[in-house]
């Protein structure tokens, strides 16, 4: 059975060091002249656009002057993340590069392709700074294609029926991920998850979310591989 294979970028592949938190903060003050509350606010599962808008609603703003400023955050969002990624670099987890390299050694196997909250841009920006080829993912769905996670793997089905003629459906979707939001947004569709605890959920909160498969992390290249393909 043919599959495609979506994986989360932050706490699944990488992670920033800091980086893209400090630069979206600084982003929002410079556009809203807030970047929200300091505590209490999880980033981890959530689009970039919802971050924002959530973030702003709790200092007051309305959304018709948050709707407004997006255009510039996001380029400023960019700016500031390719500034920040230049000091700090990217942190790739154990396993990543070794389980991607499957993917390459497999080039009639499982499709590669990313599911996750980012701006496109944004994306590129971590991906590139870790040492991995924005490029050799295949198919794409971004925050900046909806503020709304649950809508992402949809949104991927179709790129990926678009761009590459094929039709992927129920298990042969594999979403691979290290929140809830990861292992919930496929669920009305059918998909088999893959949940990694690299992330900021420990391994009991993402088991009590009833993944198909669950890791440590992806260091068990055989054993992930085996997840994605049986």
């Amino acid at each position: 059975m043919s599959r495609l294979v979506l994986f989360d970028i932050d706490g699944t592949i990488l992670s920033s060091n800091g980086a893209a938190p400090r630069a979206f903060r600084e982003a929002l003050r410079q556009v809203y002249g807030t970047a929200g509350p300091m505590r209490g606010y999880s980033f981890a599962g959530r689009t970039d656009p919802q971050i924002a808008r959530d973030l702003m609603r709790m200092e007051g703003l309305e959304d018709r002057v948050i709707d407004e400023g997006f255009d510039q955050l996001w380029n400023l969002y960019t700016l500031f993340l390719r500034e920040e990624l230049r000091t700090t670099g990217a942190s790739v987890y154990p396993g990543v590069i070794e389980i991607l390299a499957r993917f390459d050694d497999s080039p009639e196997g499982p499709v590669l392709g990313l599911l996750t909250g980012n701006v496109e841009p944004g994306a590129r920006l971590k991906l590139n700074a870790a040492g991995i080829d924005f490029e050799r993912f295949r198919v794409g769905a971004f925050g900046s294609d909806h503020a709304d996670r649950r809508e992402l793997p949809r949104i991927a089905l179709e790129r990926a029926h678009l761009r590459l003629g094929r039709i992927f459906e129920g298990k042969a979707v594999v979403i691979v991920g290290d929140t809830p939001f990861d292992i919930s947004c496929g669920e009305h569709l059918g998909v088999r998850t893959i949940a990694v605890a690299t992330g900021s959920y420990p391994a009991d909160q993402l088991a009590a979310c009833n993944p198909d498969h669950l890791f440590h992390d992806l260091s068990d290249t055989a054993s992930v591989w085996r997840a994605i393909t049986s």
